[in-house]
């Protein structure tokens, strides 16, 4: 059995990562049954995820670089998709948002292990219209209007410090029918110029599956696993 080492230097004897692992068989990915259009073969996809009743199939992880390089990665939650690209809402103060502001080239992942499957999208961020962040703003809950509001995304803060916050704005809204969308919220389309499907398969011979865009068309091409 191998030894890992721990975060303090200590062996764990019972951790033996190098010993886990799956064979993958529930499916395959096959250039005769897919879509020729990425995004019609993303809602497949998804459609059977919801259908399969995977957890949260619309998080999806995010990748943005900054001006030094340095990518950085957090989950998000796809709010809708179509021939325009994919959509997702946050502050525009935030981390995120600032380093897609000096880099717009982002990345995206949907990993659905009970599938065996997962998608990976690269492509160009810009942000949506405010009418579009309004219309959006206003379908969330009440709770989740007030913590846009309360929450300095991405910044240094105490616990305390943020109920605070949420317990101001919740005075100061008491009275609202709707709450206004802050300035500071909305979202943004990410336009792909790259997808790709992953099917694992036996033997770690997975499938995988990606569409380019190359002068308006999708090419498509089959990738080593």
């Amino acid at each position: 059995m191998s030894i890992i080492k721990n975060k303090l230097g200590e062996s764990s004897p019972n951790l033996n990562l190098q010993d886990m692992r799956e064979n993958y068989t529930k499916g395959e990915l096959l250039e005769s049954e897919i879509s020729q259009n990425p995004i019609q073969q993303f809602a497949q996809w998804m459609e059977f995820a919801v259908a399969n009743k995977v957890k949260e199939p619309n998080a999806m992880q995010l990748a943005t670089v900054s001006k030094l390089g340095q990518p950085t990665i957090r989950t998000v939650l796809l709010k809708n998709f179509d021939k325009n690209g994919f959509t997702f809402f946050t502050n525009y103060l935030s981390r995120k948002a600032n380093e897609i502001q000096d880099n717009n080239h982002v990345a995206l992942q949907f990993v659905w292990l009970d599938l065996e499957r997962q998608i990976r999208i690269e492509g160009t961020t810009s942000k949506l219209t405010n009418l579009q962040s309004k219309e959006y703003f206003k379908s969330r809950p009440r709770e989740s209007q007030l913590a846009a509001w309360a929450s300095p995304q991405s910044d240094k803060i105490e616990k305390i410090s943020l109920k605070k916050r949420l317990d101001r704005y919740k005075n100061e809204f008491e009275h609202y029918r709707l709450i206004p969308k802050p300035d500071f919220w909305g979202g943004y389309v990410v336009k792909p110029h790259l997808i790709e499907f992953w099917q694992g398969r036996e033997s770690r011979l997975h499938d995988r599956i990606q569409y380019e865009l190359n002068n308006g068309i999708w090419l498509i091409s089959r990738l080593a696993p």
